[in-house]
């Protein structure tokens, strides 16, 4: 039976603000936010922010049919959150809920030149946001359901977890692909309190795809070790210190507690995939992969491709709309998990989430047109290098590597 939709997207939405703060001279966020001074900045951008505008729009962008589900105040900021949703496309803003008790979300994103962005989030209306809010007719009328950012919509952290799991649930018994994306939450906040390894622990039987980034998933899994490495890290970013193992690791507790195909963001170090065996594929629902013996028992890391990076806002949500358009369109996983990084790699090129998206057929052009991968250390000895698809596999002893005769010299590699 044919479907309304292949992907329904929900969760958290807001409002952001961009300033220009491209003109500035600063050597410190402490000079930035100096009390008592003014300073002059340029034009500002408004955009919608969040997984269901960043993820689902990019779906759309990329010729998936796409259902966005979120939760908006009926205010001035609510309209001006429809109003640039159905720029994207004309009926894009059906599925909102609209509630005049709460206010529309927003972020304000200080993002100084060579300063590490800092955002300033009101999460108002997605807190509200529940199981109750899910209009799961529609979403029986898709292959795919994808819910981003619980750290952010409290009613999905609250009480363990439950609404989410009642969501997660409801959703499979539907019969539809169920995917999940989380954020980084704030330390100091509620969602910073919260028990997520055993939050995890109830979700994950129903969830088919998992992909959380890296720093996400060790604060949520391995706290210690996440406050380890961020003081190892000194400032600088933690992804350096990841390593292949850890990866293993942390991909093989998410399978045992039942994901079926688990990706994990890694920022300019690229993506990381770990799959389950055939037959938990074969019961992924709607959007399972046409050919479950190809993704069955995979290990892959790919590299980012090589781009002139303007701004990252949105990077990981449009990774992930590429890897689900790969799926929903039925390719390899290996070429999934290369469009994945392609559409990300495209996001970067703009500063905003949306404005370096490319359709599906220019992204799949460009990349058929030689785009080369950074180049990627071999992860450990076990790892053997395919170049067709510039990525990294290690093999479970059930397959052998795809690798030709080269080895990695330059051309693809780390993400």
């Amino acid at each position: 039976m044919s479907k309304s939709w292949d992907a329904v997207v929900a969760g958290h939405i807001c409002l952001d603000f961009i300033p220009d703060l491209s003109q500035i001279q600063v050597d410190s966020v402490g000079a930035l936010l100096r009390p008592g001074q003014l300073i002059e900045v340029g034009p500002a951008m408004l955009s919608t922010g969040g997984a269901v505008s960043n993820t689902g729009l990019a779906l759309h962008k990329l010729g998936i049919r796409t259902r966005l589900m979120g939760k908006i105040g009926d205010d001035l900021l609510g309209s001006v959150v429809r109003q640039i949703v159905e720029t994207h496309g004309p009926g894009l803003a059906g599925g909102m809920v609209i509630d005049g008790s709460v206010d529309t979300s927003y972020t304000v994103i200080i993002n100084p030149p060579g300063i590490d962005r800092m955002f300033l989030h009101a999460p108002a209306a997605n807190n509200t946001f529940g199981a109750a809010d899910i209009d799961y007719e529609a979403v029986a009328q898709s292959r795919l359901f994808h819910f981003g950012y619980p750290p952010l919509v409290r009613r999905m952290f609250v009480d363990d977890g439950a609404d989410l799991v009642t969501m997660f649930r409801r959703v499979r018994e539907l019969g539809v692909t169920t995917s999940l994306d989380m954020a980084l939450p704030d330390p100091a906040s509620e969602a910073g309190r919260v028990d997520w390894a055993a939050l995890l622990a109830g979700v994950m039987p129903f969830v088919d795809v998992f992909l959380p980034s890296i720093e996400e998933l060790l604060f949520m899994l391995r706290r210690s070790q996440y406050d380890a490495l961020i003081r190892q890290a000194a400032g600088s970013s933690l992804l350096s210190l990841v390593t292949d193992n850890l990866l293993t690791e942390l991909s093989s507790e998410l399978i045992a507690l039942g994901g079926r195909v688990v990706g994990i963001k890694l920022g300019d170090r690229g993506f990381y995939l770990r799959t389950a065996d055939q037959p938990r594929l074969q019961a992924m629902g709607a959007a399972s992969p046409p050919d479950p013996g190809d993704w069955a028992r995979r290990e892959l890391w790919v590299p980012c491709f090589d781009v002139r990076l303007v701004g990252t806002t949105g990077a990981g949500d449009a990774t992930i709309a590429g890897f689900l358009a790969g799926l929903l369109r039925g390719l390899s996983v290996k070429e999934t998990l290369r469009m994945a990084v392609a559409v990300g790699a495209c996001n970067v090129e703009a500063a905003d989430a949306l404005g370096g998206i490319r359709s599906w057929d220019e992204t799949e052009a460009r990349v058929a047109q030689g785009w080369q991968h950074y180049a990627m250390p071999q992860p450990s000895p076990s790892w053997c290098y395919d170049p067709l698809y510039g990525l990294w596999e290690k093999p479970d002893g059930s397959r052998e590597c795809d690798s030709g005769d080269d080895q990695q010299s330059g051309v693809g590699a780390a993400a």
